[in-house]
């Protein structure tokens, strides 16, 4: 899900009933009788099968659909009941895997591909100093660095160093202070996203003494004073009165001044904060701050949705509840993006621009008084840096990145032109500083970091070296693949130079297709391990997404979701068609949002498949609004408050599709644990309904990982151990003779 994405804890059934008149008939979880949580794992020998699943059934009625659901106890996550049954299942996945030749090989390919270069990401800069994480060779965590400007490097955080217990912790973000002597840094422990955060002395690499917890929204930056001595933070309520916390919703910006006791930091914006303005549960505040201004910018984002309103107020002003924070646009203005530059407001819109546009004012003024910069075209506008002597603008050109430079004197855009055709993965500026740093790689060139000059001269860092594993023997493609009403939709495809379509190649078509992310090209050095077999990887860029603007991410939104799953479909038919791989060799996979992709493929076509992988995937799109992240995912699927919503989740939702006697492909569905943008108990569902269901003879297999979340914060050895059981289990299930068990 998006970074925004936010969560929300459980809403009583009885709330529903009176919302629409859902009438829930309720049972008390079951016991699984023939498993005990002591037990060790069963071997490979015992497992034939996969442990046995009490059903319970749940009727829901929905506007007169009655609806069952008979595995509703497993939401329940803390019961014992659920915790024994998912240990069971995941000694059973893991059982099975084990049995499986070739996975020990290809797992030690996959870690050497992975640790063969650096990579660099998350680049920040103040004052001409870098800082950025960094991924090594032989490390299983990114540690935080800082680079000067003569090249100096220096380790500021190194994560695996914190907890002396071994339990891995993660940086989910990170903002230096305006003058570049502070670091406010988010820490959280197995992927759980719920971050600590903590300030940093970047010149002795210790941590002051304040520590916040509830500060996992803040993904979006933290905002410094220009003095360097407060920021403003976004922070979730404390817990209620039985302990119990809110993971996503509710939140509040609150101003911290370093050195203060972190209770007498003030709410200034957000939710409950004043009477005077509403918030929604859903809602996710932030407050942004520049070093040239003496204003401060409030960003609303609405749940998950593209659209967000935008506040502003002297920082001289801000005073608790009291700041008089002024609307300068609200949903209705389609704003998705924001930047702050002395007395002036820089903001990307759609409206009346699918593809967006590009427009400037003085922020004493109002929307209306708003000029056009960039105007629309068809290149979609993605985002924007702001330096000190332009506006550095990234656009989307039929799947290509291009780089705009739009000087703050002329305001004439100017094409820059870029060493090769790939993605601008991160576009880096400073207020203080001319020219921009950029990151560009591709689907077959490895990443590369370049400075661009403010006359549009573009040179190698030397940052980040040529990648030694080389894709020369790698061809990658896009076609336009006709979807059922017409729509051409793109398809990347990577295989080896001269590839024979007979066939018989292995392949794996991913797809996702939410929240208008696009899926962009990236140089992903394991994906060789698949490649150098002679497998095909293929992305489907489906409607949801944002290939296209606007207008492509709503060609699949709520009522018309099910576009997702008919184009995805229709990606995978022309692989098949054009001679690509066949129904025994293909695989589709999805993650988070793009468990309803592939779900909702393998439950309508289920003979396209060999096998596939949900991961972490949404799964019961009925439920998924009871969850901590549900209400703000309300604004990209819908509500099953409301009739027409929930007729079209109900006509596409995976776990509900699933038909018995069925005969499904291989399913290997992963998830984590600590997972608080998809809880476990989904996959666990779906993996349940569909090894009760299915005819085919084809293993159900649910592999949980008891240390990892969403994977934002997964260990690079947790990556590579994944990758490696999903594929050998593709492979084992596509008839691979390397991969086969013994009988």
């Amino acid at each position: 899900m998006t970074a925004s994405t936010v969560l929300h804890k459980s809403i009583a059934l009885a709330l529903l009933a009176s919302s629409f008149g859902a009438v829930a008939q309720t049972a008390p979880a079951p016991q699984p009788a023939a498993v005990s949580a002591n037990a060790p794992a069963a071997t490979p020998a015992v497992l034939l099968a996969p442990p046995m699943t009490p059903a319970t059934p749940v009727v829901d009625n929905y506007f007169g659909t009655q609806v069952i659901d008979p595995y509703r106890w497993m939401e329940n996550m803390k019961a014992d009941a659920f915790q024994t049954w998912a240990r069971a299942q995941s000694d059973y996945a893991a059982a099975v895997l084990a049995r499986i030749p070739g996975r020990d090989a290809l797992k030690a390919r996959l870690a050497e591909l992975n640790n063969a270069a650096e990579n660099i990401s998350g680049i920040e800069t103040v004052g001409g100093r870098l800082f950025y994480l960094k991924s090594e060779p032989g490390r299983n965590v990114r540690r935080l660095f800082m680079r000067d400007a003569q090249g100096n490097e220096r380790v500021l955080l190194d994560p695996s160093a914190i907890d002396a217990s071994g339990a891995h912790q993660s940086i989910d973000f990170y903002t230096p202070s305006p003058d570049g002597t502070l670091m406010a840094v988010g820490l959280s422990h197995g992927g759980s996203e719920d971050s600590v955060l903590r300030i940093l002395d970047i010149a002795t690499g210790s941590f002051l003494a304040e520590s916040i917890d509830g500060a996992g929204l803040n993904h979006e930056g933290i905002g410094w004073r220009p003095d360097s001595r407060a920021f403003f933070y976004n922070r979730l309520p404390p817990a209620d009165k039985n302990g119990v916390r809110e993971r996503y919703n509710k939140s509040a910006v609150y101003e911290h001044v370093v050195g203060q006791d972190v209770s007498k930091d003030r709410a200034v914006f957000g939710y409950g904060v004043t009477v005077k303005r509403h918030f929604a549960v859903p809602d996710l505040p932030v407050v942004l701050t520049s070093p040239d201004s003496q204003y401060a910018v409030a960003v609303v984002l609405h749940g998950d949705a593209v659209d967000r309103s935008v506040y502003v107020a002297p920082l001289s002003a801000i005073n608790g509840p009291d700041t008089p924070w002024r609307r300068i646009a609200g949903p209705q203005d389609q704003v998705n993006w924001v930047h702050l530059r002395g007395n002036e407001l820089y903001l990307l819109s759609h409206k009346n621009a699918p593809r967006y546009q590009l427009l400037s004012m003085d922020i004493k003024a109002d929307l209306s008084k708003a000029k056009v910069v960039v105007a629309k075209s068809d290149a979609v506008l993605k985002k924007a840096a702001v330096a000190k002597d332009a506006i550095y603008l990234r656009t989307l050109d039929g799947g290509v990145s291009r780089l705009v430079r739009v000087p703050f004197d002329t305001k004439q855009p100017q094409p820059v032109a870029l060493p090769f055709d790939g993605t601008v993965l991160e576009i880096v500026a400073d207020g203080s500083t001319p020219g921009a740093m950029v990151k560009l790689e591709g689907w077959t060139e490895s990443p590369r970091i370049y400075r661009v000059s403010p006359e549009g001269q573009v040179s190698d860092t030397g940052m980040l070296k040529p990648s030694p594993v080389s894709f020369a023997d790698i061809e990658a493609k896009r076609v336009m693949v006709r979807s059922h009403d017409g729509t051409l939709v793109p398809l990347s495809i990577l295989h080896k130079k001269g590839l024979k379509l007979d066939g018989s190649n292995p392949a794996i078509v991913n797809g996702y297709g939410a929240y208008g992310i696009t899926q962009e090209a990236r140089f992903v050095p394991s994906r060789l391990a698949w490649l150098e077999r002679g497998g095909v990887l293929a992305v489907a860029h489906v409607r949801g997404g944002g290939e296209f603007g606007e207008e492509w991410h709503k060609g699949a939104h709520i009522l018309n979701k099910a576009n997702t799953i008919r184009d995805f479909i229709a990606c995978t038919e022309y692989l098949v068609s054009a001679g690509y791989t066949s129904s025994k060799k293909l695989a589709g996979t999805g993650g988070s949002a793009g468990g309803i992709t592939v779900g909702g493929a393998i439950t309508q076509r289920p003979e396209l498949f060999a096998a596939a992988q949900s991961a972490v995937g949404v799964s019961d799109m009925l439920r998924m609004e009871f969850t901590p992240n549900g209400p703000p995912n309300i604004a990209e699927f819908g509500t099953v408050r409301k009739k027409a919503h929930f007729e079209a989740m109900y006509a596409i939702s995976p776990y509900h599709r699933v038909k018995d006697g069925g005969k499904y492909p291989a399913v290997i569905l992963t998830t984590g644990m600590n997972d608080p943008r998809v809880d476990a108990w989904m996959p666990a569902k779906f993996a349940a309904r569909l090894q009760t269901a299915t005819t085919s003879g084809k293993p159900v297999l649910l592999r949980i990982d008891y240390k990892a979340g969403h994977g934002m914060g997964s260990t690079v050895g947790q990556r590579v151990a994944e990758t490696a059981d999903v594929w050998s289990f593709f492979l084992w299930q596509m008839g691979d003779p390397a991969f086969q068990p013994a009988k």
